[in-house]
């Protein structure tokens, strides 16, 4: 009797369990799934509020509207440039400042790990980084936005405890091979290391991606604006002039909401396309990343 009590009782566990994952899920896919359909429904409909489970009046015209649109499609093909050589950028780094602080034998390796980690808790503030950035000649430029975001001290905290956890054994065996500490970064380490490289792609690839306060900070030439700055001006400040292009101003206010969620659809895109690729290192590498042992 007592055992069945105790099965019944893990049954209603098992049964609540998955009734809350199923209601979590829905309210984490549902906004996604309703920007879709208001995307891609009539002006009209979504105006009158007539959508909410099902398109209505389907429509591509929004879609069409950003694809000729100029201005999203420079500020896509910069997002695309700043979030690939960005990643590029911040992997080398990390690695780099990583690599050393995880060797036992580094002198003051101690004091180089306590100034490093400073720094995740005391911020310069904005003024002095921006006169920083600026008194290097990069506000306006590619590097204003790539270079001060070149590393991560959090990432390069997971990244040095995995590399601690690669066993001296391996170490010993390149050197004894006459291989340098270089050579041996290069060519044992980080092969071993792809979970957590994998992980640190997906950090520093959406951060990137979804940047656009240093932008908003160091830019002014709007051929040098992110995806989200442009993002940003449609959705929040409601800017469309750039549309007018290819639709009429009346057209426009009509489709508004269409093309506001339309373009959050295709800002948002490729990290929904990235994601279920290197989901399966994400876990392992941010565990193994975070324990030491």
């Amino acid at each position: 009797m007592y055992k069945r009590r105790i099965l019944d009782g893990g049954r209603i566990f098992d049964i609540c369990n998955v009734l809350f994952m199923l209601l979590l899920v829905i309210v984490t896919i549902y906004p996604l799934y309703y920007m879709g359909i208001v995307s891609i429904s009539a002006g009209d409909a979504v105006n009158r509020g007539e959508v909410y489970f099902l398109p209505k009046g389907l429509n591509l015209q929004a879609y069409d509207v950003i694809m000729k649109d100029p201005a999203i499609l420079r500020s896509y093909a910069n997002t695309l440039f700043y979030t690939s050589a960005g990643v590029v950028i911040n992997l080398i780094m990390t690695a780099l400042c990583a690599y050393p602080l995880s060797r036992g034998h580094l002198y003051g390796r101690g004091l180089i790990s306590l100034f490093v980690i400073f720094t995740m808790f005391f911020d310069s503030g904005l003024i002095p980084r921006y006169m920083v950035v600026h008194s290097l000649h990069m506000v306006n430029t590619v590097w204003a936005i790539l270079i001060p975001t070149a590393i991560n001290v959090f990432n390069m905290i997971l990244m040095r405890t995995f590399f601690e956890n690669i066993p001296d054994s391996l170490h010993e065996s390149a050197t004894v091979d006459g291989a340098g500490e270089f050579r041996i970064l290069v060519r044992v380490v980080l092969p071993l290391s792809l979970p957590v490289m994998a992980t640190m792609f997906l950090f520093y690839a959406v951060a990137h991606w979804n940047s656009f306060f240093p932008a908003l900070i160091y830019l002014n030439e709007k051929n040098l604006y992110p995806m989200q700055i442009i993002l940003r001006n449609i959705v929040i400040a409601g800017d469309m002039a750039s549309q007018t292009t290819s639709a009429g101003a009346e057209e426009l206010a009509v489709m508004s909401l269409n093309i506001k969620y339309a373009t959050v659809y295709v800002a948002i895109l490729p990290v929904l396309v990235l994601y279920p690729f290197v989901q399966k290192y994400f876990v392992q590498g941010a565990m193994v990343g975070s324990v030491k042992g």
